[in-house]
Parts: C-alpha cells; structure tokens; sequence
C-alpha cells in the first residue's frame, strides 16, 4: 500500500492542486492512502524548517511531499514539490491534474477559511475544558517533585480532570525547575494540560485555583533567634498574601506545608490576606497523623491502612498532641471477627499501659524526628490525600486532622491556625465539634493553644 503525506499552508493554491489529485487518487486507486497536513500560513516556515531538520530533507516550498514507507519502517521518503507529485501520478498511474490557476486560487482561499474555521473550533472546544491552575512555591524542593505524578495521575481530581502545574520558585533554582518541567513533559501524563517554571514573583498565583506553600526556614537557634526566624516566615507571606488576594481565583484554596512553622504560615496568609476565604486556607498534618497510625500498626502487627481516627493536635511543625481516645481498628486480627466495618476501640487492644503512657509519648518526639526528616513522599502523599478529600470527601465518618482557623471549638482561643479532627464533605471541611474531650486532653489543648498564640504575638 502506498501512504503519502501532503503538507502545505491553507492559502497556497499549489498545496490546493496537490492535495485535490491525492484525494482523487485515494478515490479511485485501491492501495493510495493520503495523510493530508494543513498549516496556517504564519506558522508554515517554521513547521517546514522542523519538519525538513527532523528527518534531514531539503525543501523549501510548498507543499511539502512524502511517501510513508509502512513495508520497511523508518523516516518517511520526500518525494518533493508540486511538479514532482504531478510526475509521479503521470508516471506510475497515467494520471494528471488539469485544474487552472483560477480554481486552483479558488480553492486555496476556501482552504484558508476552512483552517481558520478548525482551529477557532478546538480552541472554543479547548477553552470550555478549564484546568484546574495549581501553584506550588520552592518547588525546587523535593516535596514537589513526588507531588507531580500524583496530581497528575488523575486520582486526585478525577479521571476527566485537566490540570496545569505552575512551579514558582527563585532565579538561582530555575534549573532544577526547568529539569523537573522536562521530566514531566517526558511523563506525558494524559491529563497534565501543561506545566511551567516561574521565577518572577510579581507574575504568581494568576487565575490560580490551587496553592502550595512549601516554603520553611531550617531552624537553627544556636545561630539566631526564634524572633528572626518568625520575621523571616513573615516576610514570606507579606508578599505571597496580597498577590493571592490581586492574582488568585476568588475560591483558591491554600494550602500551608513544609518542615516548619506549617501553622504560622497559614495564620500569617490570612492576616496579610483579609480578602482571602479563611476557611480555605489550611495546613497540612495528615503527615503526622500518617506516622502514627503507623507506628500503632507496627505495635499492633497489623495493617497501616486498618487504624482509623487517630487524632493530631496543636502545632502541626511544632508542639502536637497525638490523641488515641477516639481510635479505632479495622480488620484487626483477634478472638473476635467481623464484617469488613466491624471496628474495635484502639485503646481496648493495647494492654501495655508502660507502652500506653511512656513510650507512645516519649514517641511524639521520635515522630516528630522522623517527619522532619522526610524527604518528599510521606508529605506529598500527604497534599495529595487531602486534595483528594477536598475535591471528593473524605471517607463517610473518618476523623482527618487538619490546620485550621479557630472559631473557639474545643475552647482553643480564635484566630489561631491549629490542627483539629474535621471531616470533609461536598468540596467543604467541618470541625468535629461532637467529640467528647476529657481534661486530661482539655489541658494539653489549653497548653498547646497557649503555645501558637504567643508564636503569633511573636
């Protein structure tokens, strides 16, 4: 079978009388196949250059002609110009074209506003399938390069979701971005729109619909104190908050994450950024509540997946409070067997009570070393869930933790960000406000709040 490619601009009436006797030969010769190419008149000498580079021709007019070798594999054969394809057909079929120089510009004009008519077409077409506009800052850091296959893999938006990756982050890392936007590109994630480096600030956040703030500041208080530390955080979000507020879709939603001062953060974005909707912007701490579920199950020997309501409060990169009162086991193996939603109390099967009151605290601490010191997974994983929960719900009444604005729930003082059991529902969170909380852990919020309030005043 003979397969040959005709490729020229719309308005060139010798494309027009190539393109005519090719469909004419498909017609009436069984083994002619025709792949016809129509370039806009603008973009014409650029495709021809790439094209001609790619498969090392030399041609410099229109149309451009080529048989496809489908017997043997390889680069296609360039056959040549329009004289070239009309001695072809004469040679090897005894067939010509008679068409005159007055249809052939006929021809060409329509041609011309066909084009025109196509791609006004895919770009209404395309303009009506928005993508979801994600923005990650200090994206060269390696949370966000596990995070990208996951946003783009299409469990977190939908299967039938687009969405575009905009990577912010400062001049000297705009390698690392631009190696991160190939690697993706190379990916070629069906759903990935696009993804791009950005590293000037001024331009952040437009038409955002999602942002990821992953910028910290390594603590070091031998070095200098927790104030200037607090200052720097500070200055981060006094230019991010009013270019979310100017650039940002009017619903964004932020997202507080890193290694420290993740709740501050939040806090600071909303006081820079009063036209921001408070209940959008959050911090992330399902990292922690990750790690001990985990450390539970290892205790337990039984699956990860199968600990449920496991509650982290406080100060997500700081001070938190792992709070096990209201856990419970699925699948867990024992004397007595259920159905797949039978669940057992977590508490009623850990015996150990030296475990219970000194090494589960004692662990805070060791959970706190070993989320510190992830290097990307565990806290991308992390924003991919929550995204997920966000855009979908979270499982039907599952506790997530997450940072949040304080309105007074659990006497924790308002307007500080703090990590509390929420559950989400129909693209909203709500606080679990009917939980019942004993003194003990009442005391614990009280010191806890009393922590982050004087950070704040800080």
């Amino acid at each position: 079978m003979a397969k040959f490619v005709v490729a020229g601009k719309a308005n060139c009436p010798h494309y027009a009388k190539a393109e005519l006797l090719a469909d004419y030969l498909q017609t009436n010769l069984p083994n002619f196949r025709v792949h016809k190419i129509t370039q806009h008149p603008d973009k014409w000498e650029q495709w021809l250059h790439d094209i001609c580079e790619t498969n090392g021709w030399e041609h410099r007019q229109c149309p451009i002609i080529w048989r496809e070798l489908l017997d043997r594999g390889g680069k296609g054969q360039l056959l040549g110009g329009l004289n070239d394809f009309l001695e072809y057909a004469q040679q090897y079929y005894g067939i010509t074209s008679m068409m005159l120089s007055e249809e052939m510009l006929d021809i060409a004009e329509e041609n011309l506003q066909a084009h025109l008519e196509i791609v006004k077409e895919d770009e209404e077409i395309k303009s009506l399938i928005k993508p979801i506009q994600i923005w990650i800052t200090s994206a060269s850091v390696p949370i966000s390069y596990h995070l990208i296959p996951l946003l783009a893999n299409g469990e977190v938006f939908g299967m039938t979701t687009e969405i575009s990756i905009h990577l912010l982050d400062t001049e000297q890392f705009k390698e690392i971005l631009c190696g991160i936007v190939m690697e993706a590109e190379d990916m070629a994630f069906p759903l990935l729109r696009s993804i791009s480096e950005h590293t000037e600030t001024d331009q952040a956040f437009i038409d955002a619909d999602i942002i990821i703030v992953l910028d910290y500041v390594l603590l070091n208080l031998e070095v200098q104190s927790l104030e200037n530390y607090i200052r720097e955080v500070s200055e981060i979000c006094q230019v991010y908050a009013p270019l979310i507020e100017k650039n940002a879709k009017s619903e964004v939603k932020v997202i507080s994450s890193g290694k420290t001062f993740a709740n501050l953060k939040a806090t600071m974005l909303r006081t820079y950024g009063p036209s921001i909707r408070p209940e959008n912007i959050i911090a992330i701490s399902t990292s922690w509540e990750s790690a001990a579920k985990a450390m539970l199950a290892r205790k337990l020997n039984m699956n990860t997946a199968g600990v449920k309501d496991v509650i982290v409060w406080g100060n997500i990169t700081g001070s938190t409070y792992i709070d096990l009162s209201h856990a419970k086991l699925y699948g867990y193996d024992s004397a007595i067997r259920g159905p797949p939603n039978f669940q057992r109390p977590l508490l009623n099967m850990i015996y150990d009570s030296e475990w219970m009151h000194s090494e589960l605290l004692s662990a805070q601490s060791t959970l706190s070393s070993r989320v510190s010191r992830c290097t990307g997974m565990l806290p991308a994983h992390a924003i991919a869930t929550l995204l997920r929960y966000w855009y979908h719900s979270s499982p039907s009444e599952e506790i997530i933790s997450l940072g949040v604005l304080s309105e007074g729930q659990f006497c924790i003082p308002e307007g500080i960000v703090f990590s509390m059991p929420v559950r989400f529902r129909n693209g909203n969170w709500e606080v679990v406000t009917e939980l019942e909380i004993n003194e003990t852990t009442q005391k614990v919020l009280g010191r806890l709040s009393h922590e982050l309030v004087q950070v704040r005043v800080s």
